[in-house]
């Protein structure tokens, strides 16, 4: 059964933003394409929601929770700057067919310690947009495949 790692959805600009970064929320934008996550990823039936602390991570699941009647639950290990060895045991610790939203450090680090750790990728992104989704596989508690999926359109 995959896990499906999620880049979180656009939120305002970082550098605009007046206060703590982990409050900065999504813009009309990220909601709409949060609301496509949601349509694409509730007919997969998640098991479970895990987020990185920071509000526009829960936001991104929150069209997802409210589609398939499940809680997002904060994972500091999916957090910005979080530790390659942190974000790896969130993945090895993660149900079966659970959806995980983190950011645009922690996701490329974790998907390049899991290709060291013997994964096959195919061709790797060029880069890990926004809303963006890693559909990682995993067989007997080993990572062995990944694909990527771009963000989903949004009108």
């Amino acid at each position: 059964m995959p896990l499906y790692l999620v880049r979180h959805a656009k939120a305002g600009s970082r550098s605009t933003w007046i206060g703590d970064d982990r409050d900065r929320p999504l813009v009309d934008e990220g909601w709409a394409q949060a609301h496509a996550l949601a349509e694409r990823l509730a007919a997969l039936q998640p098991s479970a929601l895990l987020s990185s602390p920071y509000l526009r991570c829960v936001q991104t699941l929150q069209p997802l929770g409210e589609a398939c009647g499940l809680t997002v639950v904060v994972d500091p290990r999916l957090e910005e700057e979080s530790p390659l060895e942190k974000s790896l045991a969130a993945l090895d610790d993660a149900p079966d067919n659970a959806v995980l939203c983190s950011h645009g450090d922690v996701i490329p680090d974790a998907v390049n310690g899991l290709l060291r750790r013997g994964m096959d990728m195919g061709d790797a992104p060029g880069a890990l947009r926004k809303a963006g989704t890693f559909v990682l596989h995993r067989e007997n508690g080993k990572f062995v495949r990944a694909e990527y999926w771009a963000p989903p359109k949004t009108d």
